[in-house]
């Protein structure tokens, strides 16, 4: 195993990207979150961030982004230069033939502009797996396989015999490849396949430190990237004051608490305290998920921002902002830019 030593870094010098769940509010519909969406990467490529991923939820009232590819397709024509991908797509739950084929599509439309983020979770409860034609024997367990048979597809020249299946378009175009994951399993694969990890800071905090670990670790430098590369998703909402986000960052608190109660629902909007609609035990459980958000003034922010950079050394964080009114959405993505850029 490879053991890196890691230079503190500073904010201003790390790279940033936008993680949109294109969040379907109380009172929306799915029109107007895509809509919200486009505008969002439209001013995030303004604001010079450099990545704007979509996520593949199922059977969820709060997320419209489940036909990813699609979504991908949408923010990517109505912008010129920002990277568009997925943060991501849940591999076992498709054909890879397929995803080869709709990236290598997206590829084709948008040249040197599309990521292809992976994950092995369903991305929904097991019903709606089911649902979706994914083995519910499986458990991911064959994620490694349908990784291989995935970058073939792009690689012909990574499998070991006749190949007599070809994407088309897919085979031959170079679209980047990222593991996405929440624990140290794929943080092991990335390593050892050599490619760049994204680690799920904003829902998993307590697995952070050990799975960027282990990532570094066993790193093996690869056609795909000499060097290990981290991106860590991060939970940032920011406004004027402290006690303005805070208020803000009750609708994404309220959103986690209705996953833990197993009864996900629109987002919602804010409320002045989160005390008054759970328990002492579930706001445990809040606190816990959420340990690493980041929310508050733009001071507030900042330093908060340097504080996580250096535990996790990150060579780039992803940021998800949960806010249930669209301009203040937009207002915490300008705050962040305009202190890290």
């Amino acid at each position: 195993m490879n053991i890196l030593h890691l230079d503190k870094k500073d904010i201003k010098n790390i790279t940033y990207s936008i993680l949109d769940l294109s969040p379907v509010i109380e009172g929306g519909n799915a029109a107007d979150s895509l809509a919200n969406t486009l505008d969002l990467a439209q001013h995030a490529e303004r604001w010079g961030y450099r990545r704007f991923w979509l996520a593949e939820h199922h059977n969820m009232p709060g997320i419209a982004s489940s036909a990813t590819s699609i979504v991908i397709g949408h923010v990517a024509a109505g912008t010129t230069k920002i990277r568009v991908g997925s943060g991501g797509i849940m591999l076992p739950n498709h054909a890879p033939l397929v995803i080869a084929e709709q990236f290598g599509t997206l590829e084709s439309l948008f040249p040197g502009r599309i990521d292809l983020g992976l994950g092995r979770a369903p991305g929904t409860d097991q019903l709606t797996a089911h649902a979706l034609r994914r083995d519910r024997h499986s458990d991911g367990q064959d994620f490694p396989e349908q990784l291989a048979e995935l970058r073939t597809y792009f690689d012909p020249s990574l499998a070991y015999g006749n190949k007599p299946v070809r994407a088309i378009p897919g085979e031959g175009l170079h679209i980047p490849i990222w593991l996405l994951g929440s624990s140290g399993y794929s943080a092991q694969l990335a390593g050892q396949l050599g490619l760049p990890f994204s680690f799920a800071s904003h829902f998993s905090p307590e697995y952070t430190k050990p799975a960027l670990d282990l990532y570094r670790s066993y790193f093996r430098p690869s056609k795909a990237l000499e060097s290990p590369y981290v991106m860590v998703g991060v939970n940032v909402i920011a406004a004027d004051t402290d006690q303005e986000a805070e208020r803000l960052s009750t609708s994404m608190q309220q959103q986690f608490l209705s996953l833990l109660r197993n009864n996900p629902g629109k987002l919602q909007p804010p409320v002045d305290n989160i005390d008054t609609l759970c328990n002492a035990y579930e706001k445990s459980l809040l606190d816990q998920r959420l340990k690493t958000t980041i929310v508050g003034s733009s001071s507030t922010v900042k330093e908060k921002l340097q504080s996580f950079l250096d535990e996790t050394q990150a060579d780039e964080m992803i940021i998800n902002a949960q806010i249930f009114e669209h301009q203040a959405r937009l207002k915490s993505y300008e705050i962040l830019a305009e202190i890290v850029h």
